[in-house]
């Protein structure tokens, strides 16, 4: 049965004061879709004039508009209550409970307690499964891997063996944790694979997409830090090192070596080469190629990147270029044709 909640419930329940009636919320929606037994948020001011239009019952907003809306929840963070809002209506993936017969759990693993595990799920030998973890059908979970409290892994994702999962992770379907690094060697025999026999580190609270991909390293460990969002479809290769609470968005690659610092973003299909250093607080700009270090509170965008605020000039000059080269082409002939010209007076003198 579907969640309700009264709006003094909801502000209860995020610490928050409301004003008007206390309505029955049945769901939260965006303010041009709201109807009036449902609850929206305002964190954009440029959104502003939608609220004389919306038929939300009650809006998330903060004090200065809160006089533009009959019901509201006050706050100076309305997309962060909203986000709150969310996981109370939200439904839970699955309703399977308890270990599935089905299965297949090695003998040496160690199991927490209030584990749910699906049919079809694979547990190797000597893992080490946290209380309170669930795993979907199709999980691959290989020898010696050791996983915290309160993970969840959906269909179909795999760890590696000697995996290491900290507490509160999820792991999308399909993702890859401790795949082979990529290292490959020319010589005069063809092309020689070189063992990868390090692990991956994940710390917690870390979240990776769907079909991503992070290669175990050759030696020690690739590691991502506490709090990490990875997004879909993203390539981590071995020995990286990604720090704490970084937001790395769909299909960014990031070569062997490679060390992301504290607080980073890297837009949508960035590149990242090997061996490089980014530094905390780097923001780097979607299809950004980025070829060497990142000092530390830089915003770079484009390929090789560069300054964000130059990228951008350089961006708004691009449409104006056939023009220039039409201008210069025509300079080039008037000064070609003052050059002949002179050069004819010469000879006359």
């Amino acid at each position: 049965m579907p969640k309700t909640y009264t709006l003094s419930q909801i502000a209860n329940e995020l610490g928050l004061s409301y004003q008007g009636d206390d309505i029955t919320i049945t769901r939260v929606n965006t303010l041009e879709e709201a109807i009036s037994t449902e609850l929206s948020f305002l964190a954009n001011p440029k959104y502003t004039a939608q609220l004389s239009q919306t038929k939300a019952g009650a809006v998330i907003i903060r004090k200065e508009h809160a006089h533009e809306v009959k019901n509201a929840i006050i706050c100076e963070e309305p997309y962060y209550a909203f986000a709150q809002c969310m996981a109370l209506f939200s439904e839970p993936e699955g309703t399977f409970t308890g270990v599935s017969p089905f299965a297949s759990i090695d003998p040496s693993a160690e199991i927490g307690e209030n584990c749910t595990i699906y049919p079809y799920v694979y547990i190797g030998a000597n893992v080490k499964l946290g209380d309170n973890c669930k795993l979907f059908p199709g999980t691959y979970i290989g020898e010696n891997c050791l996983i915290g409290e309160d993970c969840t892994m959906y269909p179909n994702s795999v760890l590696m063996s000697r995996t290491v999962l900290g507490d509160n992770c999820t792991i999308q379907p399909g993702a890859i944790l401790g795949t082979d690094g990529y290292g490959f060697v020319r010589t005069p025999h063809g092309i020689h694979k070189i063992p990868q026999i390090g692990k991956v580190e994940i710390g917690e609270k870390v979240e990776i997409g769907a079909n991503a991909a992070i290669d175990r390293a050759a030696l020690s460990a690739t590691r991502v830090g506490d709090g990490t969002c990875i997004d879909n479809l993203v390539q981590i290769g071995h020995n990286v090192t990604i720090g704490k609470d970084c937001f790395i968005i769909s299909q960014v690659g990031i070569a062997g070596s490679a060390t992301i610092g504290d607080n980073c973003t890297l837009a949508g299909q960035a590149g990242i080469a090997g061996h490089l250093n980014i530094g905390n607080n780097v923001t780097i700009g979607p299809q950004a190629g980025v070829a060497r270090d990142i000092e530390a509170n830089k915003i770079v965008s484009g390929s090789p990147t560069t300054d964000y605020s130059t990228y951008m000039r350089i961006s708004a000059l691009m449409p104006k270029l056939p023009d220039l080269f039409k201008r210069m082409s025509k300079i080039e002939k008037a000064f070609a044709a003052l050059d002949l010209l002179e050069s004819q007076e010469k000879k006359e003198k």
